[in-house]
């Protein structure tokens, strides 16, 4: 008998606000009277799509692989099925993206003025505001961590890192400030959750399932002269191969990613969230990116 993940049933009181960044509907919630932290809920942008499922079995895989990231489970309010993740920002501290990090590391290095751009948000440049917010040994470490997000995001195909999809933790404390990076999170847009069951078999009947997977388009760039964000896959293969002291600890953990463990995590979605198409896609997808994440290191 399958060990479903288990489906938290939000009440309508719960709901506190509204969240305003980015297109999807999204509400912030907490259970009164407990001493809990504050969740997310969000529901998918249409009925077919499943980022609900994806978000919970891409933090099922981070689990896995020790990527440190942010609490997840399935959820229901009023009917609705979505997700729910817990908010990554302790008290005391407060969240600064990674697109407010990059303008003032990268943007006044040469000019003093700010002039970021979507195109900017490059590996290198993401390396070189790292460096300029942490301490060199606490920078070393705080690149190592950002390595461990991008090689979840190629297992996944995660196509949505882009530049508020992270960040950096600030609190104050007693002696100044204190800094970390913030715990991976919003990762709904992976495994091919926008896909028609149609689509699916037919890439899944064709052996296309890697066609589509170096086709997507994530939201890191490796250059600020390309036109299009890299794949997730194909930014690790480029990240492994230039900065190996970085990504090799991570792309090393993708060997416990074994066809039985994914299989567990994708199996665990319950059967009316998720189609047996969309399960063997997921998992056909994973188990390409898997194969060809350990070979950047071979």
């Amino acid at each position: 008998m399958t060990d479903y993940y288990p489906i938290i049933h939000i009440q309508p009181d719960w709901i506190l606000q509204p969240e305003g960044m980015g297109s999807k509907r999204k509400y912030w919630y907490q259970v009164p009277e407990v001493n809990e932290s504050q969740w997310l809920l969000k529901h998918p942008a249409r009925q077919s799509s499943g980022e609900h499922w994806a978000e919970k079995i891409v933090a099922e895989v981070a689990e896995l692989l020790g990527v440190p990231h942010a609490r997840v489970e399935l959820a229901e309010l009023q009917g609705r099925v979505g997700s729910i993740t817990e908010n990554v920002v302790p008290e005391h501290f407060e969240l600064i993206h990674g697109n407010e990090v990059l303008e003032s590391a990268v943007s006044q290095q040469d000019t003093g003025e700010l002039n970021f751009h979507l195109s900017d948000h490059t590996l290198a440049n993401i390396w070189l505001a790292l460096n300029q917010v942490f301490e060199v040994g606490d920078a070393t470490n705080a690149k190592r961590q950002f390595a461990q997000y991008l090689v979840l995001d190629a297992v996944v195909g995660n196509v949505d890192r882009h530049s508020e999809n992270w960040g950096v933790l600030r609190g104050q404390g007693g002696t100044g400030f204190s800094w970390s990076l913030a715990l991976s999170y919003d990762h709904g847009s992976s495994l091919g959750r926008e896909l028609s069951d149609e689509q699916r078999d037919r890439r899944l009947a064709g052996d296309r399932v890697g066609e589509y997977v170096e086709r997507g388009r994530g939201g890191i760039f490796w250059s600020s002269a390309d036109g299009r964000g890299s794949s997730p896959l194909q930014l690790v293969r480029l990240g492994a191969g230039l900065h190996p002291d970085l990504l090799h600890m991570a792309v090393s953990a993708v060997h416990s990613l074994d066809n039985a463990s994914l299989c567990s995590v994708v199996d665990r979605v319950p059967d009316d969230l998720m189609t047996s198409h969309a399960r063997s896609f997921a998992f056909e997808m994973m188990r390409y990116c898997r194969e060809h994440i350990l070979e950047a290191i071979r």
